[in-house]
């Protein structure tokens, strides 16, 4: 078991003067009950039950009192009521519509309870709640390891000291690429992280991958509506992934006759379960940020070995010192696009990425990222400065002058100009940084 980023957020939870039932939410096995078992360990005293389980189920069908259905979960797991706090975690909530409507009772008769619920496919249980208690209930959400939690679980201390620091340390450049090269490779799902830092080899995992895609294959009947749902979405999940390095159309996807509709219901449905969501772009250079939806989107699988594992990609990438060429250059993007999807645990907000289409020439930037107040054109891109033409594109168009280049090489900040001769100061940062990019964002702006 290792600690995750979003621990913070559960100690702030249980130290709220008005707190409300917690929902963790996210998609399978990115370790949601496991979290919540270790944080169980800080009460005295804690209940789980599993709605899977028909006995913990019973407690909610049996009767709608919330007084009755307290008490006899307590004698059930003889707990004292009299001990404060208690935490009653309620996992795979979504198998029981009765345990989420009551969930707003808990904070209106017993605020002493310290109660969170997770599962997943929530968006299409919730969606089913009659009487849901909105405004009632508060959310996290859960996604798999970032880089940092990643060389938390494998224990290296020192690469942890290292990146801690603003600007990082060149010395250590190496160390932490070597570092994050192994993390692209692998992804962040826990289970595989588990075995990579038990065996710090690569060697054993891909049954891992195996038996994890199968098992979101296999969910696919809880996804769908109906019979021709069901069949574009397994469909997607054959093909998705040999589009990473493209913007898509709905319209028969993946070499399908399936029309525009279906594909799009069977998409959102997946991104609803974020097995693969869809990133949609932005076309404005200055805040606020919105998706402009009738432009093609991008694909973004849950996990980046996962989507590596299905390009059957992963045996060539060991060994290379830089993976911005790896399957057309599409995984760096791709992780880093996870990177940013894992440090918003308060929301579903996505990140975007930007574009400008004109016949004459369409210009794509990999990401946009608002900071004090500026939308921060990101490129994702080794080589050089000179070739960035949609970033100038963009940058011809800002009011400002900061931009940032993730790329392989070492942390540095330089004076440049596009062709058009307006000049702006270019952050260069490692892949490894891309974790922390908001707070170099901050720093960058602070002081250059």
């Amino acid at each position: 078991m290792f600690k995750r980023n979003i621990y913070t957020e559960l100690e702030r939870w249980k130290t709220k003067k008005h707190r409300k039932p917690l929902i963790l939410r996210g998609a399978r096995q990115v370790g949601k009950t496991t979290l919540i078992k270790m944080f169980s360990e800080t009460y005295s005293q804690s209940i789980i039950l599993n709605l899977e389980n028909n006995k913990d189920r019973t407690f909610f069908e049996k009767t709608d009192d919330i007084k009755e259905i307290v008490e006899s979960i307590f004698v059930n797991y003889n707990i004292d009521s009299g001990k404060e706090p208690i935490l009653l975690f309620i996992d795979e909530i979504q198998e029981s519509p009765e345990a989420i409507r009551m969930l707003r009772y808990f904070l209106e008769k017993y605020p002493e309870i310290h109660v969170i619920a997770a599962g997943s496919l929530l968006e299409f249980a919730l969606s089913e709640v009659k009487s849901f208690p909105v405004g009632r209930v508060e959310y996290l959400y859960l996604h798999p390891l970032n880089f940092i939690e990643f060389i938390g679980a494998i224990q290296h201390t020192q690469a942890l000291k290292q990146i801690e620091q603003i600007p990082v340390n060149k010395f250590a450049h190496d160390t932490l690429l070597e570092l994050y090269n192994n993390y692209v490779i692998t992804g962040g799902m826990p289970e595989v992280v588990k075995v990579y830092a038990e065996n710090k080899s690569m060697l054993n995992l891909s049954d891992i991958y195996e038996s994890l895609w199968s098992s979101y294959q296999d969910d696919a009947e809880k996804y769908a509506s109906n019979d021709t749902e069901k069949k574009t979405i397994k469909h997607i999940m054959d093909v998705a992934h040999l589009s990473i390095d493209k913007r898509i159309k709905f319209h028969n996807f993946g070499n399908s006759n399936y029309r525009s509709r279906e594909v799009g219901e069977a998409m959102r449905s997946l991104d609803a379960a974020q097995i693969i969501q869809l990133i949609y772009p932005a076309t404005v250079t200055e805040p606020p940020i919105q998706a402009n939806f009738k432009k093609s989107p991008r694909l973004q699988f849950l996990d980046t070995g996962l989507l590596n594992y299905s390009l059957g990609i992963q045996a060539e990438m060991i060994g290379m010192n830089d993976l911005s060429n790896s399957y057309k250059g599409a995984i760096i993007p791709h992780i880093v696009t996870q990177e940013l999807i894992a440090l918003n645990n308060k929301n579903k907000q996505k990140p975007h990425f930007w574009v400008r289409e004109k016949m004459q020439a369409s210009s794509e930037v990999d990401l946009i990222i608002n900071c004090k107040n500026l939308i921060i054109p990101v490129k994702i891109k080794s080589g050089s400065t000179g070739s960035l033409r949609s970033l100038h594109e963009f940058i011809n168009r800002s009011e400002h002058k900061y931009v940032i280049r993730i790329y392989a090489g070492e942390f540095k900040i330089e004076e440049q100009e596009t062709p058009a001769r307006k000049k702006y100061t270019l952050m260069n940062m490692p892949y490894y940084l891309s974790s922390k990019i908001y707070e170099y964002a901050e720093y960058f702006i602070d002081n250059f």
